[in-house]
């Protein structure tokens, strides 16, 4: 997803996602934002895996001029993250630092993030509206899955078919309330807000 003001300009601002599902989310997110990203220029970038984090903070760091770069990230995939930012300079020293940076951690993983923000019913609703239902049913009546929490049904249902986890991460995304955003993505959707208005007053000011 690319918001760009004049067509040939680099972005001002990437933001770096472990994958397609996080772009899906991220992207129902901004969409639901009343003129989001209309002053600065911002492209979604899917990263194929968090391990391809270097090579875009390594190209962003050369580019002229050198974008803003923003992320979200899964908590088991941080540290990789950190290693990333340190080798281009930035001074952090853990993880839980991971935020100065807007780079921001998802406890466990991002369906993990939206299932808890839910509430596992609205999860359900949510399975229904996407005619879903039947087949989590038979999903949760399988041995290995039957009996087992809810939450972790619905965790791993979202990942077992193809292109499963795009369209939930991105239903799931849209059912949410403002006030129900998770904390990472909500900290990440601020720092884009943060951008806008600070492209905002510069415009004011040329």
């Amino acid at each position: 997803m690319r918001n760009m003001p004049v067509a040939g300009q680099p972005p001002a601002t990437l933001v770096l996602l472990e994958g397609p599902s996080d772009v899906a989310a991220v992207t129902t997110l901004l969409a639901a934002q009343e003129g989001a990203g209309e002053r600065s220029a911002y492209e979604l970038v899917d990263l194929g895996g968090v391990t391809n984090v270097g090579a875009h903070l390594r190209r962003a760091a050369h580019a002229d001029p050198s974008p803003r770069v923003v992320g979200l990230c899964d908590a088991g995939e941080a540290r990789v993250v950190l290693r990333a930012l340190q080798r281009v300079g930035r001074a952090i020293a853990a993880p839980q630092e991971l935020s100065e940076e807007a780079f921001f951690v998802c406890d466990r993983d991002l369906e993990d993030e939206l299932i808890r923000a839910l509430g596992p019913q609205r999860c359900l609703e949510v399975l229904e509206e996407q005619r879903l239902s039947g087949r989590f049913a038979a999903f949760s009546r399988q041995p290995a899955w039957a009996g087992r929490p809810l939450t972790a049904r619905l965790h791993r249902f979202c990942g077992v078919a193809s292109g499963r986890k795009i369209l939930l991460a991105g239903a799931m995304a849209a059912a949410l309330t403002p006030d129900q955003v998770p904390p990472p993505l909500a900290g990440l959707l601020e720092s884009l807000q943060e951008a806008d208005a600070r492209a905002w007053q510069g415009d004011a000011r040329a």
